[in-house]
């Protein structure tokens, strides 16, 4: 049996420049792996005429109210991630069958690239494991097929992110020696509800140009625009941010289109009892 770490990502900054013919957003963020998980395990099935997915979450209990976010959203429907991208190799590969089981632990509707992960990870292992013999950019072509996000996960390094998300360049791995903390509130916000509410803008610097000051300075220009627009419907994140540049945090956003938050700091964090109980 293979077990595979699918971490998670921030997103370091997000403008919103262009809203495209085909109904998509042109974007511009930085893509920073964080090491929040899920874990995947894989083997040959027992039954070769039937293949076994199973799923287990995480469950947190946040001042007593039990966050059930994770298992329904898991439980909706009869697809999911990663059952499309064994379709999409077997498309092009004989792949066996086999028996996939996970442990849920990066929480939905966050804006951390859990399902994209998952998927990336999970074409990784079945190329390594039957010796499929794909490219990177196989497999950066097969994930991007299954989300704007998806194809950062293969090379799993920062990555300066335009286009829809899908054309990336590589930034240095400036949060080394850093703390990074993520917290997710117990409400979910959907990809469809934030893009919704956005009003494209052109930046007045690049988001690139503004990753490479120093960290400390971050604050001060870099930012999710996604925040302008579903804070005031949901004014708890706005709390929590403060909560976390209380607690010394460098640098605090929302990451992606949320709901999740995260603070950067340079050494381990006390946070209070509220966010603290959101930490993931």
């Amino acid at each position: 049996m293979r077990e595979i770490h699918a971490n998670a990502k921030i997103n370091i900054g997000l403008n919103i420049t262009n809203r495209r013919p085909d109904g998509f957003h042109d974007i511009e963020t930085v893509f920073y792996p964080v090491r929040l998980a899920d874990h995947l395990f894989i083997r040959p099935a027992e039954n070769k005429d039937e293949e076994i997915f199973n799923v287990w979450s995480s469950i947190r209990t946040v001042g007593g109210v039990r966050d059930d976010s994770i298992q329904e959203e898991l439980s909706k429907g009869g697809t999911n991630i990663i059952s499309k991208a064994l379709a999409l190799l077997r498309e092009n590969y004989d792949v066996p069958p086999i028996d996939i089981a996970m442990l849920k632990n990066i929480p939905v509707g966050a804006g951390l690239g859990g399902g994209s992960s998952d998927a990336a990870f999970f074409i990784k292992e079945i190329n390594s494991f039957f010796s499929l013999g794909m490219t990177t950019d196989q497999m950066k072509e097969l994930a991007s097929r299954l989300g704007s996000d998806c194809a950062f996960f293969i090379d799993n390094t920062p990555k300066y992110a335009t286009g829809r998300g899908e054309i990336m360049q590589s930034v240095p791995s400036v949060l080394d020696g850093y703390k990074i903390k993520v917290i997710k509130p117990l409400f979910n916000i959907s990809t469809k509800e934030a893009y919704s509410k956005v009003k494209p803008q052109t930046p007045k610097t690049s988001l690139l140009e503004d990753f490479n000051r120093p960290v400390k300075e971050w604050k001060d220009y870099i930012k999710n625009d996604f925040e302008q627009f579903l804070f005031p419907e949901h004014p708890e994140l706005q709390r929590y941010k403060d909560a976390l540049y209380e607690s010394g945090a460098l640098y605090a956003a929302m990451t992606g289109s949320g709901s999740a938050l995260f603070g950067i700091f340079e050494g381990d964090p006390v946070l209070n009892d509220e966010i603290r109980q959101l930490a993931v």
